[in-house]
């Protein structure tokens, strides 16, 4: 819930900055509230780090440096998408990579894990009736914005 509030919020704001400079730049406002978004999604992977290892599947080694790589990721892709040159690429790489987290998202909603305590007691799978269009809404908004 917290992404999905950061990337709207960053994205009103941004609508009214670009209003003052430039009438109105959508694209730029939405390649905005991601960027942030990312950055914002980042930091829990670093502070959030034991219950973001508890969602990667079992089979998966060195979860702990994964999940520090992939903030590492997020990072870099938040200033992919502010760089012309790298937006393209940037765009569709996270749009796999979103796609990639998802069973994560999912394993760790069967074992009711709760990602900022590290314990198991999360939400469960009704998680995902929120998570699962939420990764929908991230994909469409980096293809309709970012593309």
């Amino acid at each position: 819930m917290k992404p999905l509030i950061v990337l709207l919020v960053t994205f009103g704001i941004s609508m009214v900055v670009t209003e003052l400079i430039a009438h109105y730049n959508i694209a730029l406002s939405t390649q905005i509230a991601m960027a942030i978004m990312l950055v914002f999604t980042s930091v829990g992977h670093f502070v959030f780090n034991k219950g973001l290892a508890m969602l990667i599947p079992a089979f998966i080694p060195f979860k702990k440096e994964l999940v520090y790589i992939t903030g590492v990721i997020e990072i870099a892709a938040a200033a992919g998408l502010l760089v012309p040159a790298t937006r393209t690429l940037t765009a569709w790489l996270l749009i796999v990579f979103f796609i990639l987290l998802l069973p994560a998202n999912i394993n760790g909603a069967v074992k009711h894990i709760d990602m900022e305590k590290g314990t198991y007691n999360g939400s469960g799978p009704r998680y995902l009736w929120f998570r699962v269009p939420l990764q929908v809404l991230f994909i469409v908004w980096i293809y309709w914005g970012c593309l």
